[in-house]
């Protein structure tokens, strides 16, 4: 007889991109995202960091002060380099699913709607009602992109590393 306590697609996909955002050194916040074709493959996975070449020694990981002097001048957030990283085929992401831990700011939104990509399930919604929040569901909903609260399970997964 099979195994019936097996992870469902949905916790498989959010651990995995749970699982990507612990490779960012951001100090504060650590995000993950893994992209998923209609048949349940993953195409692409990222996590919130410096752009390559741009030295994590040499940029800052500061919330506050000048802009110049803090990391939201620099980091690119885990979905757009999820769909940076992408190397698939001529079908591209139209149709993908977006698995992300925290739900995307308005400039991440817009590149997930260019991108193809139709559903996006997240974990986090930490900037609930902020103009960047509403912003991505305004443009979301006009373009028809579902976005779905990630339903836990219950269960506890731990990771030994």
């Amino acid at each position: 007889m099979k195994r019936t306590d097996y992870i469902k697609w949905d916790e498989y996909f959010m651990g995995v991109s749970k699982l990507a955002g612990m490779r960012s050194k951001d100090p504060n916040t650590q995000v993950g995202a893994c992209i998923v074709s209609e048949d349940n493959k993953i195409l692409s996975m990222g996590y919130n960091g410096f752009p390559n070449g741009c030295s994590d020694e040499d940029f800052p990981w500061e919330r506050d002060g000048d802009v110049l002097e803090t990391k939201y001048a620099y980091v690119t957030h885990s979905e757009l380099n999820a769909i940076l990283n992408y190397r698939g085929g001529n079908g591209g992401l139209a149709g993908a699913k977006l698995y992300v831990s925290l739900f995307p700011c308005n400039e991440c939104a817009k590149a997930i709607i260019q991108s193809g990509i139709k559903t996006v399930i997240y974990d986090s919604d930490k900037y609930i009602n902020t103009p960047g929040n509403i912003a991505s569901k305004r443009m979301f909903d006009a373009a028809g992109v579902k976005y779905i609260k990630y339903q836990h399970s219950g269960r506890q997964i731990t990771i030994d590393v």
